[in-house]
């Protein structure tokens, strides 16, 4: 099918050659588009481009259609290229051109390109401040009105092969490019280990479940996104038929599976179940809210480990900091406080008490509660068996 959108990534005629490069892109026009005023000219957006000149007008920014073969090169495909193609951080400019012609602007022509925009952007971001970057400012927004640009500007750079075409991009990309990395085959890597199995078409739950769950999941079960035509020597007993499918593997064999979408805190119970065993104290403690044992072993374990930081056993998010530790006397994990943004409290009135239980705010387990001291601090008193520790010096940057 064949399926038109607009990216804007400063100074059209570079941007138009760009994608005329890519398989599946059928053409490409230079225009412009996102103003208020009617039948823009390159005389207009450049006589606007400055906000003191502006008043009450918006003015268009400079833009490519790109009218492509959604069976040859998908939408996502597209728009991530189009991340790494400028610096979508700078507003209102692209390298040495300075102008709100030369903002960075998305406009979508269906649900699809919309959900994936606001999709690799979310992803893209983690990666920009990986890399010490700042905020996207890119607008994302329906396409309404196209209008192409003088024919002197449409495909500039044939015309003109050594023409004006600078590289904004800041070089950085998607991480190991994965629908590239999908046309390997995939064997087992042996113990446990999650399996999510994508759409090869577009399907917006795998979309969904990539954003909310599995991009940002750091725990120690290792996790792989693929196509079902990559997986060999796996013993797999669900149909494949529904996607996302998450598969929770142990040695190359299906110990249980999911088909459809989960949300995140439905996928820390399960993989609870798979990386804990429901038999288990930890299991118990984090989903049946109970309570480890008075000086348990892994309290013993723990309440003496050097500079470091302790993580939720499943998700791998930090928690708390041997920084804010203190011995309690009373048998359990005793910290000050919890790191920044990584827990949720709601009230507790279990077993005719009063209390603040203490959750992980991403993967939702109970991990305790938290008490006013007679000193005005807080403590938090928290299980050790839900837990892992991790030596300062072993942190990734």
């Amino acid at each position: 099918m064949i399926v038109e959108i607009v990216f804007a990534a400063g100074c059209f005629w570079g941007v138009e050659k760009h994608f005329e490069s890519l398989n599946g892109v059928i053409d490409v026009k230079s225009g412009y588009v996102g103003g208020n005023y009617p039948n823009p000219t390159y005389k207009d957006v450049l006589k606007y481009r400055l906000e003191e000149n502006n008043k009450n007008i918006i003015n268009y920014t400079e833009a490519v259609k790109v009218k492509f073969d959604n069976e040859k090169v998908t939408a996502k495909e597209l728009i991530k290229s189009f991340w790494e193609l400028h610096d979508s951080t700078t507003k209102n400019k692209q390298g040495n051109d300075i102008g709100n012609n030369y903002r960075s602007a998305i406009f979508y022509t269906n649900d699809n390109q919309k959900n994936v925009a606001y999709n690799t952007k979310h992803t893209y971001q983690t990666l920009l401040k990986e890399h010490g970057l700042g905020e996207i400012v890119t607008e994302i927004q329906p396409l309404t009105k196209f209008y192409e640009a003088e024919q002197y500007h449409q495909d500039y750079l044939v015309k003109n092969p050594n023409g004006y075409c600078p590289n904004h991009s800041t070089g950085v990309k998607f991480m190991k490019q994965k629908d590239d990395e999908k046309k390997d085959i995939i064997v087992p890597i042996g113990g446990k280990e999650i399996i999510v199995i994508e759409a090869e078409g577009f399907c917006p739950y795998c979309e969904k479940f990539e954003l909310e769950v599995s991009s940002q999941y750091k725990g120690k079960v290792p996790l792989r996104t693929v196509y079902s035509s990559q997986l060999k020597n796996f013993t797999i007993t669900t149909e494949l038929d529904a996607t996302p499918a998450i598969l929770f593997i142990e040695e190359g064999k299906e110990v249980f599976a999911h088909r459809g979408f989960l949300n995140e805190q439905e996928f820390y119970k399960v993989l609870g179940a798979f990386q804990l065993g429901k038999d288990s104290e930890s299991y118990s403690v984090a989903f049946d809210k109970d309570t480890d044992s008075r000086f348990c072993k892994q309290y013993d374990i723990f309440k003496n480990t050097p500079d470091g930081v302790f993580v939720d056993k499943l998700s791998g998010d930090i928690l708390f900091d041997t920084n804010d530790r203190f011995n309690s006397g009373t048998g359990w994990l005793s910290f000050y406080k919890a790191v920044d943004d990584s827990t949720i409290e709601k009230v507790d009135n279990s077993y005719g008490m009063k209390r603040i239980e203490v959750l992980a705010k991403k993967s939702g387990i109970h991990l305790g509660h938290v008490f006013p001291r007679v000193d005005g601090k807080r403590r938090f008193c928290i299980n050790a068996t839900v837990l892992e520790f991790i030596p300062r010096e072993k942190l990734k940057n």
